[in-house]
């Protein structure tokens, strides 16, 4: 994939406006249909992904425009620093087009010189991002499991 297009950079709370539109154009379609219709809500998670001390954001962009995002945070573990991704993803029209992997190399190369040692992630296996991170090399850990209780 030709990159002199793309603009890779660490983003944070300044770029929480384009941050906010690319993320709910991306979620609330299809496959995710996630309901972020309520700002509010919306706004204090994203203030929980990059607005906290040990955030990390990184920012995709074509011609100026954000087309990906990554929002996760740094994780110091007994086996090493982890960079746990809480949502990737990339513009609709961009999906399918080895954006996404490139992306990818670019926060591993990046996260690698910070010392960061792995990614964690989690993702539902009935969605496109299951078998997209297979493809980017990310095994399925089988033993992990998780829980949930509506309170």
């Amino acid at each position: 994939m030709e990159n002199k297009m793309f603009d890779f950079r660490r983003i944070g709370t300044n770029e929480k406006e384009i941050i906010r539109e690319l993320f709910s154009g991306v979620f609330m379609s299809e496959p995710w249909n996630d309901d972020w219709s309520d700002r509010e809500q919306l706004d204090l998670y994203l203030s929980d992904l990059i607005g906290q001390n040990n955030s990390l954001t990184y920012g995709l962009f074509e011609n100026g425009e954000l087309i990906g995002i990554s929002m996760g945070h740094i994780k110091h573990w007994y086996s090493g620093t982890e960079y746990y991704i809480e949502e990737l993803c990339i513009r609709t029209d961009k999906q399918g087009s080895g954006t996404g992997t490139y992306f990818l190399k670019e926060i591993e190369k990046t996260i690698k010189e910070l010392g960061i040692v792995r990614i964690f992630l989690q993702t539902e296996n009935t969605v496109p991002a299951y078998r997209f991170y297979q493809k980017n090399g990310f095994q399925e850990l089988t033993e992990h499991v998780s829980f949930t209780k509506q309170l």
